[in-house]
């Protein structure tokens, strides 16, 4: 509702495949103990406990829960090249289901780990204790917010596949209403998932009725099904993720970012090893601060103030020009990581000029504090004698400039939209135009 989807197609793609990669080893990581039948109970959450537990575990190796893993990739990878109808996933779980099922094989199952699916399902106001509301915002905020990134990542990667412009604001307020009913209904928070996508499209889905489709299936199959779905080997849904995992992995981006900028790659790694040693949502939230730092600091190297050669700047309309005319442009917006330096170098003009131009055809904004440090520097000019004209000032930075009061503090009538303008009004205030400074070459 605060159509904030449109802001999260801001976030940065380093960060984004820091964050994927990171749920990818996420992923891989949680499916080991399956994969290789090791029976362990109570597994740690933390990633480097969870694979201190399997380094240090004693027991041994179930082959046939190795032999089921196996199989189910090598079903889901052919499937990819000969099959484009039919998921390898869906043909994986029904052969190894049968399999594990007719020959009695010794492996984990659905209903070993987690008991019977329940085949019916009531709706149901989950109970609030108004004095925990304060403790729910935050991991409120983070589902949210994750749910978020993830589903508008799942529709930017659908359109570049199919050739469509999804809609994010409205993605996020359905997915919002989805997840508001579903606990009501005993379920859980829901988002686009990347990889469902890809299958779904691959497999001919191009319209919001494959997921209507996809829901009523699942819906279907554990109302009816749950006596068969409760079969399935739990190594074949290992197989399944391990594959899954490899798919969100992004490792090809990721070493095409590695041999990037510094800047993309601090964002990178620092998303990636907080997404996997430490949480999500703190990974999510570091890795937008530190973005928005180091876009700030590349954005005030990449502006500066420069003095320019007045000669060359003037000789296509003036042979000369008096030493009282300086002129200095602004290159970059006028924001609060530059507004400082710009400062320094604009108060350090010639005691001899008695007119400064300021050009800023190239500044795209300025903000309070540019606005601040702006209005100093004028003072400062203004107070040692000096006229201040500005040229090329764009329409919304001379809105921004009239609604603080500085374009009266210079004077509307020395604001040019065009700087031989301002060249032209220079001359006349400095009453010099007979007397040469520097003739044209």
């Amino acid at each position: 509702m605060l159509r904030l989807g449109s802001v999260l197609k801001f976030i940065p793609f380093p960060l984004i495949v820091g964050f994927t990669s990171g749920i990818a080893l996420i992923i891989f990581s949680t499916q080991v103990n399956d994969a290789l039948g090791l029976g362990i109970t109570g597994m740690p959450a933390g990633f480097l406990e969870k694979w201190g537990v399997y380094f240090s575990h004693q027991g041994p190796v179930n082959l046939w829960s190795l032999g089921i893993t196996a199989l189910t990739i090598l079903i889901v990878m052919l499937a990819k090249r000969f099959t484009g109808k039919i998921p390898g996933a869906f043909i994986a779980l029904i052969v190894t289901t049968l399999l594990v099922s007719l020959m009695k094989l010794p492996v984990a199952t659905i209903e070993t780990v987690f008991g019977s699916i329940p085949s019916d399902f009531s709706f149901e106001i989950p109970a609030i204790d108004p004095s925990n509301i304060p403790k729910y915002f935050a991991p409120a905020f983070t589902i949210a917010f994750l749910g978020a990134i993830e589903s508008l990542l799942s529709a930017v990667v659908a359109d570049g596949m199919i050739g469509a412009n999804h809609r994010s604001n409205t993605e996020l307020i359905a997915q919002g209403i989805a997840n508001i009913i579903s606990p009501i209904a005993g379920g859980i928070p829901a988002t686009g998932a990347i990889a469902r996508t890809v299958t779904n499209i691959k497999t001919g889905g191009r319209s919001p009725i494959a997921g209507i489709t996809h829901a009523i299936t699942i819906l279907m199959i554990m109302l009816f099904l749950g006596n068969y779905a409760k079969l399935i080997p739990m190594p074949c849904l290992a197989g399944i993720l391990i594959v899954i995992s490899y798919d969100m992995s992004e490792w090809r981006s990721f070493r095409a970012i590695l041999r990037g900028s510094k800047y993309d790659i601090a964002i990178l790694l620092t998303t990636f090893f907080l997404t996997v040693l430490v949480d999500l949502s703190v990974a999510i939230q570091v890795g937008i601060v530190i973005s928005a730092l180091l876009f700030m600091q590349r954005m005030s190297t990449s502006s500066e103030v420069i003095k320019a050669d007045t000669d060359a700047d003037m000789i296509e309309n003036y042979s000369f020009v008096p030493d009282s005319i300086e002129v200095y442009e602004i290159s970059g917006p006028f924001f609060f990581a530059a507004a400082r330096k710009y400062r320094e170098v604009l108060k350090n003009t010639r005691e001899s000029s008695k007119i400064i131009i300021i050009r800023m055809r190239h500044v795209s904004f300025i903000d309070t504090t540019g606005i601040q440090n702006f209005r100093e520097i004028i003072r400062d000019l203004q107070s040692s004698g000096k006229k201040v004209l500005l040229s090329g000032v764009r329409p919304e930075v001379l809105e921004e400039l009239e609604k603080s009061r500085l374009a009266f503090m210079v004077g509307k009538a020395n604001i040019f939209s065009h700087f031989d303008f301002a060249v032209e009004k220079a001359m006349k205030m400095a009453g010099e135009l007979e007397k040469p400074k520097h003739h044209a070459k």
